[in-house]
């Protein structure tokens, strides 16, 4: 296939989820939520909470909880919609080859993901710390700047495993009933329970990042790795259900 015909497919997957309103307005979301969270927290105890005695990078980065659900609703949103109404059908009809087409419709959500990961990391960093004063930190504080960077790819990450599994289950709200309650409830739990076994969770990993001296054994880097393993496994199965499984 010519690159024209691939650069045709990806946009035509991008116009389908600028065009849906649940898949988009989750994708603003990510950076709305972040920045209304940040400003609202920082607005009121920021001063205060930066004075305890934490972590100053991670603590930054507290609207990330908020913004890693918005992230893991367009994931799922981008792909639950090829499942409504019978648009898998026209998707393939267009697109034939299998592979392709969810080659463009992942590469198109990472690439959204991405760049809204990353606005969404730098503008909670500076929105935060503008109400700090004297006690704000800039990205020239030891592990601000990885934090940043980390926290889009995380985002990124995060939603690529819900969009693995959303082509495996077709369903944004099985989807969603999944993750969301594994994230808030499950994952603290099995923290509570089993420290070693909760640093290998896809969300206890990829936050890891986020430190400025990681608590875990597993390290920023290698922590990003397991979530991304997570993400990988995900999408290789809805890989493998989108070629199995009839339209």
């Amino acid at each position: 296939m010519s690159v024209t015909a691939i650069t045709a497919v990806l946009h035509s997957e991008w116009i389908k989820i600028r065009s849906v309103r649940a898949s988009f307005g989750s994708l603003i979301a990510v950076l709305a939520a972040s920045l209304a969270i940040t400003v609202l927290v920082y607005a009121t105890v920021g001063r205060a909470e930066a004075d305890n005695g934490g972590d100053p990078v991670f603590e930054a980065f507290y609207a990330i909880n908020f913004a890693q659900i918005a992230a893991i609703s367009f994931g799922a949103t981008a792909v639950s919609s090829e499942y409504t109404g019978g648009a898998l059908r026209i998707s393939l009809a267009a697109v034939p080859q299998r592979g392709l087409f969810y080659a463009a419709k992942t590469a198109v959500v990472a690439a959204a993901a991405l760049v809204t990961g990353f606005a969404t990391a730098f503008a909670t960093f500076f929105a935060g710390q503008a109400f700090l004063g004297e006690l704000a930190i800039g990205l020239g504080e030891p592990g601000a700047l990885r934090a940043c960077a980390g926290a889009g790819i995380y985002l990124t990450l995060m939603t690529l495993f819900a969009a693995g599994l959303t082509f495996l289950l077709r369903s944004a709200v099985a989807v969603l009933s999944l993750l969301i309650p594994f994230i808030l409830i499950v994952s603290f739990v099995v923290g509570d329970i089993a420290e070693g076994a909760a640093a290998w969770l896809p969300d206890r990993a990829g936050q890891q990042v986020l430190y400025q001296d990681p608590p875990g054994g597993l390290g920023p880097w290698a922590g990003l790795a397991v979530t991304a393993l997570w993400a990988a496994a995900a999408l290789l199965a809805g890989l493998r259900a989108v070629h199995r499984r009839d339209a």
